[in-house]
């Protein structure tokens, strides 16, 4: 009898030291980075206020390296044999542009290696002699258009964030008084060791220079800049606003940016802990309950119901953990390449999601916000309103909505209102319907949109804090029930048997 209960002691004992020390560990895995993040940050804040209060200012000069007389002989006959060809070559420009890589010297007598995109060898000699360097090769072949060309990995998006600086500051340098083609350049230096999109500040600069405008040089620059960037900046043109349309753009993709870093926000805790509660269950159902199959065992305890159950459970789970696993690796898998690929299915999930009561209003208040604010901005640089639409519906990528566009450009066509499209949804709420009904009565429906925008960004992130708040009791107690069930029901027999004994 001493030693059954010796034996139910230390089980106690044990499930009390797994759970206090799982527990700190959670916390110093989440609390020691960022603890470590704040002091680096504090350090790095007091070495730059007492390096600026010293005023200690420490540049280390570039030594350029003198050219090897070999090499310069090699440069120098790659140098003749382009100027041959430059003196034959048909400067007809191609339908395309390609690829090509350059060598040529700067006004420091450094070697720079780089790539361009243009439409033909003697366009690229022109820009670089152009920017006062001396020029030796220019090479085009099938391996760098299939490297590096349209299409490729390097000719990724540029994020929000970079488009945000970008805006800003060539909005300032125009404000200032330079001419677009030189604050681009300026930019292009600006760029620093980002090579990719210093390349492609320098193709903006070329086509600048051979006379297109700049939403047409943007655009030639594949999907790097979003289409609704691009129209803006063409209605910009015609109406000669190009400053305050850089500086509304600006703006907007910063509020964009404001509200994605919400939607992490709201989606990233929860994550967390939910993959942290997954992982505790499953080290308990793996290692932790195994142990008392022996201990019944030896002591003869009969189990049934929940323990016999949660047994049978563990040992399944022993004997298929890397089948089960696989399983889920490729169920994810498929599920994540119909929603890419599947129209249908991408709209079932997200209309599924939306009808969920908290999560489906996050996902509502988020698409007006983003509808709203960028129809407003479309309306104010007097995009047509076809236009601005079809720019709408290429923006979202919820299924829901791009009906909901469609709808309206139909609408239109027909001559009836926006606001018929919207009458009645269930994706759209009443505020926002009565709100461009009021815009569209008035002739202020750009003014409207805006106060929409405003007003549902208010309402997402008020949500957003909601759930947070809300989301870390409702886990926690998810997480304690299921371990005191799995406690229960490993210790309840053992109890059974003591008092069978006693």
């Amino acid at each position: 009898m001493v030693k059954v209960s010796s034996v139910l002691v230390d089980i106690l004992f044990s499930f009390i030291l797994i759970f206090k020390y799982a527990f700190l560990g959670f916390l110093n895995g989440i609390v020691g980075p960022l603890r470590s993040l704040f002091n680096a940050s504090a350090r790095g804040v007091d070495v730059v206020y007492k390096g600026t209060k010293k005023k200690v200012i420490k540049t280390k000069e570039e030594v350029i390296k003198p050219i090897s007389p070999k090499k310069m002989a090699i440069l120098e006959k790659k140098k003749a044999l382009l100027l041959k060809e430059l003196a034959t070559e048909e400067v007809k420009k191609g339908d395309k542009a390609k690829v090509f890589e350059y060598i040529v010297k700067a006004k420091n007598g450094k070697l720079i290696k780089d790539r361009f995109t243009a439409f033909s060898k003697a366009d690229v000699n022109s820009y670089l002699l152009n920017e006062g360097y001396e020029v030796y090769s220019i090479v085009n072949n099938k391996w760098l258009d299939f490297v590096y060309g349209e299409g490729s990995l390097n000719s990724g998006r540029w994020n929000t964030k970079d488009l945000t600086f970008w805006l800003t500051q060539l909005a300032t340098y125009i404000k200032a008084g330079l001419t677009l083609n030189d604050a681009i350049k300026i930019l292009v230096n600006q760029m620093g060791k980002n090579k990719r999109k210093k390349r492609t500040m320098a193709a903006v600069a070329y086509e600048l220079t051979m006379g297109e405008t700049f939403s047409r040089a943007l655009e030639k620059q594949g999907h790097i800049f979003p289409n609704l960037l691009i129209n803006m900046l063409k209605a910009a043109e015609a109406s000669g606003a190009l400053e305050e349309t850089l500086e509304d753009m600006a703006n907007y993709y910063d509020e964009m940016e404001k509200t994605r870093k919400q939607m992490i926000t709201a989606m990233t805790y929860p994550s967390v802990v939910l993959v942290f509660a997954i992982g505790v269950i499953t080290f308990i159902m793996l290692y932790i309950v195994p142990q008392f199959v022996d201990i019944y065992k030896s002591m003869g305890v009969e189990v049934t119901g929940l323990t016999s159950f949660l047994l049978d459970l563990s040992a399944f789970l022993q004997s298929n953990i890397i089948l089960i696993l696989m399983a889920i690796v490729i169920v994810v898998a498929v599920l994540i390449y119909m929603y890419k690929k599947i129209k249908a299915f991408r709209k079932i999930v997200q209309v599924i999601i939306m009808k969920i009561p908290i999560l489906g209003k996050i996902i509502i208040y988020n698409e007006m916000t983003i509808f709203t604010k960028t129809f407003a901005s479309l309306l104010k640089n007097n995009v047509y309103i076809t236009d601005s639409i079809d720019i709408l519906s290429k923006i979202t990528n919820n299924e829901v909505y791009k009906e909901i566009m469609f709808q309206t450009i139909d609408n239109v066509a027909k001559g009836e209102k926006i606001s018929e499209a919207f009458k009645g949804h269930w994706a759209v709420p009443d505020v926002a319907y009565y709100m461009i009904v009021t815009g569209e009565s008035t002739g202020q429906l750009a003014e409207m949109m805006s106060r929409v925008s405003s007003y549902y960004q208010v309402q997402h992130k008020s949500i957003v804090e909601s759930i947070k708040s809300l989301i870390e009791p409702v886990l926690i107690v998810m997480l304690a029930v299921v371990v005191g069930l799995i406690l229960i029901a490993v210790v309840v027999p053992m109890f059974n048997f003591y008092q069978e004994i006693s």
